[in-house]
């Protein structure tokens, strides 16, 4: 199983949006220079997150990105669905009268990954990246 390299951009781009100071917005084309990507393809990636709530776009000379509120409630999943969609991973290819065995196992094992996935909030990930990025400072002091 593997997730779209935009899926991996998205949530590289979700956790940088989250860590922009409180009603901060960035352009496309400098989040693209810190991302190191094509801002054309950037673009694409926050019209999803945008057309999924996750962020909002704000036209004009002040305008940008940024993360809609409430920013802990934003899950690995959130970001993924928006990205790839929310059709199951595996799809039977036989055609069983009584339905398939083996679909009915991935179903469940999809079904644990979204429910784990479901409750790792990015924000999470931005309080740990503080967190390490604080110990490390300190340790160089000493």
């Amino acid at each position: 199983m593997k997730y779209s390299k935009a899926t991996d951009n998205a949530l590289h781009t979700m956790v940088y949006l989250m860590t922009l100071p409180e009603g901060d917005r960035i352009g496309v084309q400098s989040l693209a220079e810190i991302q190191k990507l094509s801002p054309t393809y950037l673009s694409k990636i926050l019209t999803k997150l945008a057309q999924a709530g996750l962020i909002e776009s704000v036209r004009g000379v002040k305008g940008g990105y940024r993360v809609s509120e409430p920013k802990d409630s934003i899950s690995f999943l959130d970001v993924i669905k928006a990205i790839e969609g929310d059709s199951s991973l595996f799809s039977c290819s036989m055609n069983h009268n009584e339905g398939c065995m083996i679909e009915s196992v991935m179903a469940k094992a999809e079904q644990n990954m979204k429910d784990e996935l479901s409750h790792q909030y990015l924000m999470d990930m931005v309080y740990k990246m503080e967190q390490h990025h604080m110990n490390s400072t300190k340790n160089k002091e000493n």
